[in-house]
């Protein structure tokens, strides 16, 4: 039987034609399940915009978005999202995305964003603009015709974004855009660039001014609403408790006021319980007041309370609630408290006058440790021989070559503490001469403490003011008007006040230093003195600073007295001290001439022989023994006495106030040659300001033998 060649495979046409739909058919679905997936993720990776709202993409951009939408279209109908999903999710990224990206709504959720491209800009604090300010298009083209390793190498290669360079005078951010690889065929034109950085530029700007407006704004605000707070209810609770308060925080003692307002309350309900016979809550209020007045005693600040303090407020506010709750009355409440705060300030007029009293009582007096210093310093004076009772150096107290200083004191450790501080500062000690007067009970102590603690090289000498007999009551007016009967009414009887308060008054007038002559000595320098042409005269209450020599080089331009005058815009002016309704003050001295202090003077001794100072302190004097000129002292007097014939030295050279003013400028007292503790605060009792003491106390020799066992420290 003959075969016809392929005769026995007739069949083959339709085997042929079946196989040739197979490959069709297998290549259809690599197609879809393979080629296509990837030809939409290199597509959809290929083009990431950093700058959603700009205007410059490259040419055929939009072209591009069109064909990536279409794409992605058709193959979101052949397959369930899921399956797009998982397609992504197991595909590799081609770089990093712009958070920004997320914004489109085109991408899958499985994307996951690495090392976002803006940390160059973080430092800036514009990271929700740098999208839209610095952004470019990137895109790759690929050729769908190329094979699956083509395709997946220009998938990982689609993403490459220039640097962006920030410098001092702005963001210039420059992007290459990579296409097939050739960065010179989609370069942005030098004009866009330009107008993407002047755009940046502008945004970055009105960002930062937009921050800086905020801040402003709100420092203004706090800064208002705390001025405003703080003049509401001024001195009030609600003043004081205010949580705009800039001191709220460090308040130290706000529990302590908390407490007193509570008593304060507490003590206007009682009154109302008491009235209205509310046995019970009377009780309540009561046992709260006395707890809380316990609690308090004389604690000033939060951390002198007690722990239970805070319980005790608890306590005291829920008794105040039930009060105001059963006794509340704004009428009643009111009156109460009118009453309690007149009587508040009754009290404090009382209190003030006591004070005075008090404050005049302890200046007039002497500290026992001094008292006990100058007995002991005068047994061991006694103690020693004649031949051992005196100074050296007696031969320069009459040469004018040498700096003299007059102290007049009965104080042993305000006098040392002058000449300490005057030779610690001086440039030369050994020209340095110091001539001490002082009365009969002190002067064996004031002689014994320098013989033992001798100034240096400075010379000392010192006198008793009973040895000057030429200094009487036939010659000294003050001395006669003291031994009149008036004066001693004046001085010792006051017209006999019943009560502290109505003493007070004029016991500032009774101070002893205002019948010691050593007081009214320095109105007779050149009877002490009377072969010196200039002397420095101090007060025992100062300290010295600086070297005070070049006083004697000031020319006084024929003044006697050289002094730091005193006056300011109405205070120590001559109406202050005088009495001008008198027609003899009125007639030869203006109210308003500028007064100036003692404590630290220069006096030409040969003026003051030439116009008879002495001879006029006298006549002056004579005219005001019924104290209608001035009230007693020695600085009315003065004023008077030395009117039109002081020197006004540079005020500097002496600072007054330490003894009374507690506002004295620390700068001026730094660089003063002469801080003056003039007032009742001396520095020497315990009632002185302690942030001034120190100043004097760094000349007292606390290490002495006779200051410790005197308990001086």
């Amino acid at each position: 039987m003959r075969f016809r060649r392929g005769g026995s495979n007739l069949p083959a046409p339709r085997s042929a034609r079946s196989s040739r739909k197979y490959h069709v058919l297998v290549l259809s679905l690599l197609f879809l399940s393979v080629v296509a997936p990837l030809l939409f993720l290199t597509t959809q990776g290929g083009l990431f915009r950093f700058n959603l709202g700009s205007k410059d993409l490259i040419e055929g951009a939009e072209n591009a978005q069109q064909r990536e939408l279409s794409a992605f279209e058709q193959i979101e109908n052949m397959f369930p999202k899921e399956v797009i999903n998982t397609i992504v999710s197991s595909i590799d990224d081609s770089g990093p995305l712009s958070l920004n990206t997320a914004r489109r709504k085109d991408l899958s959720s499985s994307w996951v964003i690495e090392k976002p491209v803006t940390s160059a800009l973080e430092s800036l604090k514009v990271k929700d603009n740098l999208a839209s300010a610095n952004g470019v298009a990137v895109r790759s083209q690929t050729r769908t015709s190329t094979g699956i390793k083509e395709i997946l190498e220009t998938s990982a290669d689609s993403l490459k974004v220039a640097n962006l360079k920030v410098s001092n005078d702005g963001l210039n951010s420059t992007a290459g855009i990579l296409v097939g690889g050739d960065p010179s065929e989609e370069k942005l034109t030098p004009a866009q660039n330009a107008r993407r950085k002047m755009r940046m530029e502008r945004k970055v700007k009105r960002s930062r001014e937009l921050t800086q407006q905020d801040d402003a704004i709100a420092a203004k605000l706090e800064e208002v609403v705390a001025e405003r707070t703080k003049g509401i209810g001024s001195g009030s609770v609600l003043n004081k408790y205010s949580i705009w308060r800039r001191d709220n925080d460090e308040n130290s003692d706000s529990l302590v006021r908390l407490m007193r307002d509570q008593l304060i309350m507490a003590r206007v309900y009682a009154s109302l319980a008491q009235s209205h016979n509310r046995a019970h809550i009377l009780h309540e209020l009561r046992t709260r007041i006395r707890e809380s007045q316990r609690t308090l005693r004389e604690a000033a600040i939060d951390a002198d309370l007690p722990h239970s303090a805070s319980d005790r407020v608890k306590a005291m506010g829920q008794v105040l609630s039930s009060a105001r709750e059963q006794l509340y009355d704004c009428t009643g409440i009111t009156k109460k408290l009118r009453a309690m705060l007149q009587l508040s300030e009754e009290q404090a007029r009382v209190l003030k006058k006591q004070s005075s009293f008090l404050s005049q009582l302890a200046a007039k007096t002497l500290p026992k440790g001094i008292h006990c210093l100058s007995m002991r310093l005068t047994i061991e004076y006694y103690k020693l021989p004649e031949s051992e009772r005196r100074f050296l150096g007696q031969e320069k107290l009459e040469d004018n070559d040498f700096f003299h200083y007059a102290l007049f004191s009965d104080n042993v450790l305000a006098a040392s503490v002058v000449v300490n501080s005057t030779i610690h500062n001086s440039k030369d000690p050994n020209k340095h001469v110091f001539h001490l007067v002082t009365d009969k009970l002190n002067y064996p102590a004031m002689r014994m403490w320098f013989l033992a603690n001798p100034p240096g090289y400075a010379t000392i000498d010192v006198q008793n003011i009973d040895d000057f007999t030429w200094l009487n009551s036939t010659y000294c007016p003050v001395l006669r008007q003291l031994e009149s009967a008036a004066m001693k009414e004046y001085y010792f009887k006051a017209d006999h006040p019943t009560t502290i308060a109505a003493g007070s008054s004029n016991l500032k007038y009774r101070n002893p230093k205002y019948l010691s002559m050593l007081n009214h000595l320095r109105f007779y320098l050149p009877e002490v003195y009377p072969k010196l042409d200039k002397i420095l005269f101090l007060d025992d209450d100062i300290v010295v600073q600086k070297d005070l020599s070049p006083l004697w080089s000031v020319d006084l331009r024929g003044k006697v007295n050289g002094a730091v005058e005193t006056c300011g815009h109405s205070f120590h002016r001559f109406d202050k001290y005088l009495n001008f309704s008198n027609p003899h003050i009125k007639r030869n001295f203006d109210p308003r001439a500028c007064g100036w202090a003692y404590g630290m003077n220069m006096f030409d001794l040969q003026q003051w022989k030439r116009k008879d100072i002495t001879g006029i302190y006298h006549k002056w004097q004579d005219m005001n023994e019924d104290r209608v000129l001035w009230k007693l002292g020695t600085l009315p007097p003065g004023l008077i006495t030395f009117y039109n014939l002081t020197h006004p030295l540079e005020k500097s050279w002496h600072v007054l106030g330490l003894g009374y003013n507690p506002s004295v400028d620390r700068g001026e007292i730094e660089n003063a040659a002469v801080v003056h503790y003039n007032g009742n605060m001396k520095p020497w009792l315990e009632l002185a300001m302690a942030k001034y003491k120190h100043y004097w106390t760094r000349h007292v020799k606390y290490d002495h033998q006779f200051l410790q066992q005197c308990n001086i420290n």
